[in-house]
């Protein structure tokens, strides 16, 4: 009886062959066996695939165990706010960028490969940090083993393109390593982990080098991409645009400022708690203590102005109350 295996299925088999790690193959797996087709054609495939998988989640296990305490030099602890990675072909850019928004010593060189493992920096946001991770650059024919899990645990992946090069193939290498790994989100197909949490992350263009490329050079950047995607075109030289990079991942990160006050105190506008949007006044409680938060009783907010909202300075709201950007909210306790 014939497999009639679908593209799903080719695609994840793909995914399957170009994966450089145990993690990476274990996560292919699972995919080939949530879209492969249940018939009895492919019984002897789905029973290959089982048995794979067991040989891989034990040499996974081994590998873990005999590199106990050992460090990973791709796995960056998130900071601040969000992490942006970036990610690009060699002189995209990436390094500059860190140097130019982040007190972090990154290598700028005009050779390629000058960066050879992660480089994390802070960058600020008016009154928040961000950080931002300066990767190793990938080709079409290499790429650092332990990029993928760097990539995976970020907030958005930013693809540096530089526009004075070949914007042709930057955008194609970079889209099959992203897309081959299942690491740009696709509404029609995303991808879990076995917790459920999505496997692909929110993905953004950074065009650098705007002051020496042709004037053409961002429509035929558009022209090349192959799904909608925000175009944030920068130089290094130019604060405004780099200012503007940091405002398109602030609305990316798709997060919200909240400044406590304290009853009968002022109101603290320098550190603010940061949520994800739709968060709401039981979230804010929570994130500042848990304890507290089961105690919580009242609560008043002052919006921010241009939140839209209908809501007077002090006003009582109740704890399922969504948070805008830039609200004011005071927690009373019983």
């Amino acid at each position: 009886m014939p497999a009639n295996l679908t593209p799903a299925y080719l695609k994840a088999d793909k995914w399957f062959r170009e994966a450089t790690t145990d993690e990476e193959k274990i996560l292919a797996l699972q995919e080939m066996m949530r879209v492969i087709p249940k018939h009895k054609g492919t019984e002897h495939i789905q029973a290959d695939l089982r048995k794979k998988m067991s040989a891989l989640k034990e040499s996974a296990e081994k590998k873990k165990k005999a590199t106990h305490g050992l460090l990973d030099i791709f796995h960056i602890p998130k900071s601040g706010a969000g992490q942006v990675v970036l990610l690009g072909l060699p002189n995209s850019g990436k390094s500059a960028i860190v140097a130019a928004i982040t007190h972090a010593k990154a290598h700028v060189a005009d050779f390629p490969f000058t960066t050879s493992i992660p480089l994390p920096g802070i960058a600020h946001f008016e009154d928040i940090k961000i950080e931002i991770v300066d990767m190793p650059p990938i080709t079409a024919e290499f790429a650092p083993t332990g990029i993928v899990n760097t990539l995976r645990n970020c907030d958005i992946i930013g693809i540096c393109v530089d526009l004075s090069g070949n914007i042709a193939e930057q955008i194609k290498v970079c889209f099959d390593f992203l897309e081959a790994r299942r690491l740009m989100l696709d509404p029609n197909n995303p991808i879990l982990d076995e917790g459920g949490k999505s496997l692909a992350r929110k993905c953004f263009i950074i065009a650098t080098k705007k002051d020496s490329a042709p004037p053409e050079a961002i429509d035929n950047l558009k022209k090349q991409l192959t799904r909608p995607m925000e175009i944030s075109a920068i130089s290094v030289t130019d604060r405004a645009s780099l200012e503007k990079m940091l405002a398109d991942v602030f609305r990316l990160l798709e997060i919200v400022r909240v400044y406590a006050k304290k009853p009968g105190h002022e109101v603290d506008m320098k550190d603010p708690f940061v949520l994800h949007k739709g968060s709401t006044v039981a979230d804010l409680a929570l994130l500042i203590h848990k304890e507290l938060a089961e105690k919580l009783k009242t609560a008043r907010c002052w919006a921010s102005p241009g939140s839209g909202g209908k809501i007077h300075d002090g006003q009582n709201v109740h704890k399922t109350h969504i948070l805008c950007d830039k609200d004011t909210i005071e927690l009373h306790f019983a």
